[in-house]
């Protein structure tokens, strides 16, 4: 597989949270100044919707009937947006902390939030007991709270099975659980693993744990769950990790894949995204030392197939409905004021998939 630019377009502000439509005409940015941008892709033309998020927008999923999109910010709120009006009708205080990310269930009906936020423990620097439940379930129709489940803060990262009957979510520890939303009334996992290759204490600078899976992504057939983010470090200022992927049997736990050695820089990866046909997916994020920032590998054998250097950071990365287009979402570094105004540092890539 292989991904050539076809488009490259510039947003106020930083992206942080992406959807997009099935032919990938239109694309939903979630926004570090809070709002919600609706971009033609083919142009570039953004329009911000009526009520952003008081601080940043994190993420935003697009509902099915391409009428409306929901979206989290930091200030722990979703918004219920039209798209057509780009009005807000509903609004929702669903945590106290952080909304980091949101995942919509394949059917349409449920829509995931996790929170978290890392406070000591213990003398150990070990995570705080969750002072509120860290992933929370809603109705996408209603807003009704549907379901509500502990893990330990901060939950960075979730995603539904292609089914729709399971959530993932995972956090800073690399711990991963799984529950059966069909049966969830005592709230226990049915599946719970930790990896240790997601998480690190900072021995330099700063003393804290860091790292964490960033992005979490079910295969097309349910069989397995793939999640990255970055490795061990020493120097939590310098952001340097391995960038790494794991694969999973959810159902048990076991790894049965994960990046190869020599095939990886360093630096914080923060998306995967599956094509749609199951054979090949996608990883992308930042990077401190290396080549790349975003690589195709297969998933017969977790081979590097492709890589490119977006030279900006990817938060978010989509395929369309077909599995011809990938779509890229995240920032340049931020520049100074120029009287007054800073300079658009938000980026929209699209990316035309070949075989």
């Amino acid at each position: 597989m292989k991904l050539t630019r076809t488009q490259d377009h510039q947003l106020p502000t930083g992206t942080l949270g992406l959807a997009i439509s099935a032919d990938g005409s239109l694309a939903f940015a979630a926004c570090a100044d809070g709002k919600i941008y609706r971009v033609e892709t083919s142009t570039g033309k953004a329009e911000a919707f009526e009520v952003g998020h008081a601080s940043y927008a994190s993420g935003c999923v697009l509902l099915a009937d391409g009428r409306n999109v929901i979206s989290g910010g930091y200030d722990g709120m979703l918004l219920w947006h039209d798209v057509e009006s780009r009005r807000c009708f509903r609004r929702l205080q669903a945590h106290g902390f952080w909304s980091w990310q949101l995942a919509l269930s394949p059917d349409g009906k449920r829509i995931a939030s996790t929170s978290g936020q890392y406070l000591a423990g213990g003398w150990k620097y070990e995570p705080a007991s969750e002072a509120e439940s860290s992933v929370k379930v809603y109705d996408t129709l209603s807003g009704d709270l549907v379901a509500a489940f502990g893990h330990t803060p901060p939950v960075l990262s979730c995603a539904f099975s292609p089914d729709s009957q399971h959530l993932a979510a995972a956090n800073m520890m690399g711990e991963v659980r799984v529950w059966n939303l069909l049966d969830h009334a005592n709230g226990e996992p049915v599946a719970k693993w930790t990896s240790p290759d997601f998480t690190s204490w900072g021995t330099t600078k700063t003393h804290h744990y860091c790292g964490g899976i960033y992005g979490l992504g079910f295969s097309p057939d349910g069989a397995s769950l793939v999640g990255c983010g970055m490795g061990p470090m020493t120097d939590p200022m310098a952001g340097n990790g391995k960038m790494t992927w794991q694969r999973w049997n959810w159902r048990t736990g076991e790894r049965s894949d994960q990046i190869k050695d020599g095939q990886h820089g360093s630096g914080l990866m923060e998306s995967i995204a599956w094509h749609p046909k199951g054979e090949h997916f996608v990883m992308a994020g930042r990077q401190a030392q290396g080549t790349w920032n975003a690589a195709v590998f297969s998933a017969a054998d977790g081979s590097l197939l492709f890589s490119l250097d977006s030279k900006k950071r990817i938060t978010q990365a989509k395929f369309v409905a077909d599995g011809s287009a990938l779509i890229l979402a995240g920032a340049n570094g931020q520049a100074a004021p120029k009287d007054g105004v800073c300079p658009p540092w938000g980026r929209l890539q699209v990316y035309q998939v070949e075989a």
